[in-house]
């Protein structure tokens, strides 16, 4: 799993609460990459989200092997920006 610059900037701008709620959805999708309540973003052939809270996180499942990639973390009435 890796995240890219931009997730790790706005993951560290969210308070702490929250960001223990984040880190803890995305540790789980390493088990289950598409857990339920999980998106596909309309548009995109592999982007998906999920719901934490009222933040979103937007990441990619690529490949044989799982590779996740963190493109975007915010609050729901940014993120898609």
């Amino acid at each position: 799993m890796t995240c890219s610059s931009r997730s790790e900037k706005q993951l560290k701008k969210l308070n702490r609460d929250n960001q223990r709620r984040v880190v803890k959805a995305i540790v789980a999708l390493a088990e289950d990459p598409r857990p339920q309540g999980s998106r596909k973003l309309a548009g995109y052939d592999d982007v998906f989200r999920i719901r934490v809270g009222p933040y979103r996180v937007l990441y990619s499942v690529s490949g044989k092997k799982l590779v996740i990639i963190i493109l975007k973390i915010g609050h729901r009435k940014n993120v898609y920006r």
